[in-house]
């Protein structure tokens, strides 16, 4: 079951742009490590033994493909991480507009809480799949769920696949938001720390049965 909703969201997201030139990458924790999307091929053409299952030192476990560049940032993700069981990383456009601009998402609206803080914030530059790109995303996410990556895209976590993939969508709304307002010259109105706390607050009872 894990591999056909990993591909049915990887195949949602690239639907909806978010993934061009087979971009971006998701990942599932395993008992071994965690399932990652394969290096190379186009996410309409994914079937589950397409997929690779990587040790959290990148030893390929299962698959015949190669895994993800990014292997290394998911890896690192999961050590630093252990409630994170999902990784969705986009290159949504207006998100990854922001990430070339090194611009973090302010509190601009309260649903920014949603990635766990009062901004999501934009991680430092370097080169895709390196460890030090996975050591970037490692401290850009510390203390959140979602961050931007410079001059790359977007990475969301999450306790599910389903709740990283909503996350990871929300931070492009967000980020698509933030930009009209800028491209309209309208300054936006932050959010105050208390208001935030008061967001954050009402999050921990939302969506909760009564």
């Amino acid at each position: 079951m894990g591999a056909e909703a990993l591909i049915a969201a990887a195949q949602a997201l690239d639907a909806l742009g978010y993934m061009p030139s087979k971009s971006g990458n998701l990942s599932l924790r395993t008992p071994g490590g965690f399932l990652i999307t394969p290096s190379g091929i186009p996410y309409a053409a994914l079937t589950p033994d397409d997929l690779v299952e990587c040790a959290l030192d990148g030893a390929v476990l299962a698959g015949r493909h190669r895994p993800s560049s990014e292997w290394r940032l998911h890896a690192d993700i999961y050590a630093a991480r252990p409630e994170a069981q999902a990784l969705v990383h986009t290159h949504s456009p207006h998100a990854t507009a922001l990430s070339c601009a090194r611009r973090s998402i302010p509190p601009f609206h309260y649903m920014v809480a949603m990635a766990g803080g009062d901004d999501i914030p934009c991680g430092g530059y370097a080169t895709f799949g390196t460890a030090e790109l996975a050591q970037a995303a490692v401290a850009a996410i510390a203390g959140r769920r979602a961050c931007l990556l410079a001059n790359h895209g977007v990475l969301a976590i999450g306790a599910t696949l389903a709740g990283a993939d909503a996350l990871a969508r929300e931070v492009e709304n967000l980020a698509r938001e933030y930009l009209l307002l800028l491209a309209a010259g309208l300054p936006p109105v932050l959010l105050t720390p208390e208001e935030m706390v008061a967001v954050k607050a009402q999050f921990r009872g939302y969506g909760r049965p009564a």
